[in-house]
């Protein structure tokens, strides 16, 4: 049997794709902070998120005994139909929920739904498992609050990269709680599944400072811990999933295999290959980028009901 990729890429337009190689052709590769030092500094040079509006409420809710600052989005034209717990990447290290305010405001709209943007503890100052700790209290509070607070019972969750990885974090968490079937979708985007440098995958990204930063202090042998690298969980009895990434982002192969281990498990999984597209393309100005966002949100859209 021959298996190739090119079956798994999403068909799009020969000129999105084009536009997307001239794209990333004109651009230097990036690359994320070495050193603390260098996460200083490039948390410095953030530039702040633009405002959006309406804004976002912003509150701090509490549930398990933890309590985490979010910032809440509400459809502009009616009630709110379903609720989406948005998960920001950034390695563990980077970013804010306030990164994600156009794409928040965007889907509330589009989507006549509420999201909630997390801010959660940021390695290394909180590493491991302070952001999970977060996520799972907001998740937590929403199966317990979303129908008194929304006028809605019907959840979906996603993320990207390490947004990805802390989403399905979470639902392991719920599984093993008995509430994850409040939720009734999950979109990951470019999630980051191996931390522990074990498979093929997670060792080309085994010397990258963001995982000494949020999970330097566990041993090596103990990072297959399902709740760092949920690519070694019992992933039965999960909500459905869309697992989006591009056929050049260096986390394909991880992506690929949760697809896989999901699929097997016996949950309800679709996986879209982008063509050209490289990690985090989602965020980027292209139309390439722009059908991936389309697509994530009709397949939310279907799972909200």
């Amino acid at each position: 049997m021959r298996f190739a990729l090119e079956a798994l890429l999403v068909d799009v337009p020969d000129e999105q794709v084009a536009e997307a190689c001239a794209f990333y052709r004109s651009r230097a590769a990036g690359r994320g902070p070495a050193s603390y030092a260098e996460l200083k500094d490039a948390r410095g040079k953030k530039p702040a998120p633009r405002a959006v509006v309406p804004p976002p409420l912003e509150e701090t809710v509490e549930a398990a005994g933890v309590r985490v600052p979010v910032r809440v989005f509400l459809p502009a034209d009616g009630p709110p139909r379903g609720v989406y717990l948005g998960i920001h990447g950034g390695g563990f290290y980077m970013g804010t929920a306030a990164q994600g305010d156009e794409r928040h405001r965007a889907l509330a709209d589009a989507l006549r739904i509420a999201v909630i943007g997390i801010d959660y503890r940021l390695a290394p100052e909180h590493p491991w498992p302070a952001a999970p700790d977060d996520c799972e209290a907001v998740a937590l509070w929403l199966a317990e609050q979303a129908e008194t607070r929304f006028g809605t019972s019907r959840l979906a969750i996603g993320g990207s990269s390490a947004g990805a990885t802390l989403a399905l974090a979470t639902l392991l968490r719920l599984r093993d709680r008995g509430v994850v079937d409040r939720f009734a979708g999950a979109a990951l985007r470019f999630g980051t599944y191996d931390l522990s440098a074990h498979t093929p995958s997670g060792r080309l990204i085994a010397d990258e400072y963001f995982i000494q930063a949020y999970v330097g202090h566990v041993p090596d042998r103990d990072r297959t811990l399902p709740d760092i690298s949920p690519l070694y969980a019992d992933l039965r009895g999960l909500p459905p999933a869309l697992l989006v990434v591009g056929s050049e982002d260096i986390l394909l192969e991880d992506n690929l295999t949760m697809a896989g281990r999901l699929s097997a498990a016996g949950n309800d999984v679709e996986l879209r290959v982008y063509p050209a597209a490289p990690h985090g393309f989602t965020g980027h100005p292209t139309a390439l980028a722009a059908t991936a966002i389309e697509g994530v949100n009709s397949w939310l859209s279907e799972r909200i009901g």
